[in-house]
């Protein structure tokens, strides 16, 4: 087992597998965020669609995506992660590397496009799912939080500087190239993951329930809703997530259409802001050594609901983007201290047993709130107009930090399966 070093590093064992975990992250996620919305510009570019067959694209892919990676959660659980994740990794780089192929061959069709945003999708719920079950395992509950904190500056990072440099590619080399980069990616990343080495001990299924259940699809939904600690986060979190990025393709409109900012300068806003996310990444365990981890999920999570409020106010010309800058960078902030310190709580909190499943229906009810709300925003947005439609999703986000859990009841309880006051009750 690795050790926290005096200035917050990991070292040990440990500290080099977590290195290796962390490489396979951090490649992949570069590439992801350097094919920001290259399917979108895929079916615009290439295959002529228009609006409505775009969204169908970007709100069914993520939604099937969700619905298929609901039983595997319960088939992760079971098994070794490492090799999980592997698999995740080259199915996802297999199914990018047909969109090439099929566009050199002049056989690249909408459907397709949706296929692969389906199963990509799931693929990453399942890596997710895998990897929060194989960092608990590797790392100590003191560490957690440092690992996950890099985590989250290395999601910032990429987020900064991979839509301006993949926007750059598709400009110079076609719209498929950020899909290839984003293939390779996922193998480079197969392959760090494979150069942790060493053995992982194989879950064993409880003798009482030797054989997956109907049931167990539902299991992390039951402890979630079950825990007194991870139900409001759990709502919260969904919620939150859901509204903001409801209004990212109203604002896109407003920015780009009644107000005339061109692209470039819609992506400037966006990308400076993420600076935010790091410093935030970097101050959480900070701030958590100080206040405690009840105490920062409460204050980051009310404050990062503040921000969306200010989009309603955004003008043309440079104080117009300035605004959106300072309201992204707040918001930003706020989000990158309080997603590190969220991961590090729910794996605290779920036994090792049931962290993939977990974590699977989290993520699969993200997914699926964010496609459902950002459908009914685009027809609120149709009604009553861009910029009403974001105001009130401002004001519905004032409301969420009611969600948040309103007593700690300890900042060190670390689940087990043996744990009956965590436990979810059972049917």
């Amino acid at each position: 087992m690795c050790r926290v070093t005096g200035k917050g590093g990991v070292r040990g064992g440990g500290g080099r597998e977590f290195g290796w975990l962390w490489a396979a992250y951090g490649v992949s996620a570069f590439g992801t965020r350097l094919a920001f919305d290259a399917f979108a510009l895929i079916a615009v570019l290439v295959l002529d669609a228009g609006p409505a067959e775009v969204s169908l694209l970007a709100a069914s892919g993520p939604l099937a995506g969700a619905v298929l990676a609901v039983p595997l959660g319960p088939w992760v659980e079971f098994r070794r992660k490492r090799p999980v994740m592997i698999a995740a990794d080259l199915v996802r780089c297999g199914v990018l590397l047909s969109i090439p192929l099929a566009y050199a061959l002049g056989r690249l069709t909408l459907g397709q496009l949706l296929v692969v945003s389906v199963v990509v999708a799931a693929a990453d719920i399942t890596f997710n799912a895998a990897a929060g079950a194989f960092l608990k395992g590797l790392l100590t509950k003191e560490q957690l939080l440092v690992a996950n904190g890099r985590l989250e500056a290395t999601t910032w990072t990429t987020t900064m500087l991979g839509p301006p440099l993949g926007g750059a590619a598709i400009g110079w080399f076609g719209a498929v190239t950020t899909v290839v980069a984003d293939a390779v990616s996922y193998l480079l990343s197969a392959g760090a993951l494979s150069a942790i080495g060493g053995g992982e001990h194989k879950p064993v299924r409880p003798a009482a329930r030797s054989r997956p259940r109907a049931g167990d699809l539902l299991d992390g939904w039951r402890y979630i809703l079950g825990s007194a600690a991870l139900r409001p986060l759990f709502l919260n979190t969904v919620l939150v997530n859901g509204l903001i990025m409801a209004t990212s393709p109203l604002l896109i409109v407003l920015m780009v259409g009644p107000l005339g900012f061109a692209p470039w300068q819609y992506g400037l806003a966006f990308a400076v802001p993420c600076l935010g996310g790091l410093i935030g990444a970097r101050l959480s365990p900070r701030l958590v050594a100080r206040f405690g981890r009840h105490r920062v999920l409460r204050a980051a999570g009310a404050l990062r609901a503040c921000w969306p409020l200010g989009l309603v106010f955004v003008g043309p010309g440079t104080a117009g983007l300035v605004l959106v800058m300072v309201v992204e960078f707040g918001l930003i902030t706020c989000v990158g201290v309080f997603n590190p310190v969220l991961a590090t709580e729910r794996l605290l909190r779920t036994p090792a047993d049931r962290v993939a499943r977990t974590l699977s229906a989290w993520s699969a009810s993200g997914k699926a709130t964010i496609a459902a709300l950002t459908a009914l925003w685009g027809l609120l947005g149709a009604l009553l107009g861009a910029r009403a439609a974001i105001g009130l999703a401002g004001c519905l986000l004032l409301g969420t930090a009611l969600l948040l859990p309103r007593t700690g009841d300890g900042d060190t309880e670390d689940a087990s399966p043996g744990d009956d006051v965590l436990r979810a009750p059972t049917p």
